[in-house]
């Protein structure tokens, strides 16, 4: 969005000291101009700030356009590639498993802390066990191009929050795999997700449509019941309440999109990974 470009230059500098170079780097600029930037890097300025999943699909398209990559990698503009190795790791993976689908990187701050909210499963004692799993981070992933062909791009009208879970699911009703692999590090100043104004609305107007997109009728209503006895159990802020009571009742009377409930054998493969579509 054009407030960081310190941290993009840096997060540049550690892509081109990878041991197995990008084919492709795109920089997208939501709905701001973006700086200098080195050469070979292909720039992508957009005219109004489509938010996270509308800025992700940009760059998807623009890659698409090239025809020569096989794997698509987002970073976070503020996050930093502190191995030099993480491209070579992807490409690996990817190449032994013709069915994975999403590899989603290990989260962590600069002393090497990683938030519990950034490990993608339930019991997130130990950020270091990696293996399937249901959901991935948005901050550090790498997505099969063949996968996004078949199940499509971002969630664009989500804008921010639970896109990747919409794509996740997506992706593991269409047999896709998705990977936690903790040995893959973007180092990521620690954050709330809290700090955007827009965060308790989206939160709850996404995770309804979430629901109304996806989940099979009877568990609709257990998947959002959880969620909010969780929502008020957590939240201490009564203005995020309302903003989050606002948001659900939006998610409610909006269009979520098409409806394609997963199968119950996608539920089943969740339920054995440890996460089932209720919480």
């Amino acid at each position: 969005m054009g407030n960081r470009p310190r941290e993009v230059a840096a997060l540049l500098e550690s892509v081109a000291k990878q041991d197995v170079p990008p084919a492709r780097v795109v920089v997208v600029g939501n709905g701001s101009p973006l700086p200098e930037l080195p050469a070979g890097v292909t720039a992508v300025e957009l005219a109004e700030n489509l938010g996270v999943s509308g800025g992700r699909n940009a760059a998807w398209r623009r890659l698409r356009e090239f025809g020569d990559v096989d794997v698509l990698i987002d970073l976070d503009d503020d996050g930093l590639l502190v191995d030099a190795d993480v491209f070579r790791g992807v490409r690996d993976l990817y190449a032994e498993d013709p069915r994975l689908g999403v590899v989603s990187f290990r989260i962590a701050d600069e002393t090497g802390e990683t938030q519990r909210r950034h490990v993608p499963r339930l019991r997130a004692s130990d950020p270091m066990r990696g293996g399937e799993v249901t959901t991935f981070l948005g901050g550090g992933h790498a997505l099969s191009m063949a996968m996004l062909e078949q199940i499509g791009g971002w969630p664009d009208e989500f804008f921010f929050t639970h896109e990747e879970t919409d794509l996740a699911w997506r992706a593991l009703d269409a047999r896709w795999k998705v990977l936690y692999a903790p040995e893959l590090l973007l180092q990521h100043p620690r954050t709330s997700p809290a700090r955007h104004a827009v965060y308790h609305r989206m939160t709850a107007r996404n995770r309804v449509w979430l629901a109304r997109r996806h989940l099979p009728l009877p568990l609709v209503p257990l998947y959002l019941g959880t969620w909010t006895l969780l929502t008020l159990a957590r939240t201490r802020s009564l203005t995020g309440l309302r903003a989050w009571a606002g948001g659900f009742m939006e998610g409610l009377r909006t269009t979520c999109g098409r409806r394609r409930p997963m199968r119950w054998r996608t539920v089943w493969h969740m339920t054995k990974l440890g996460r089932p579509p209720v919480i």
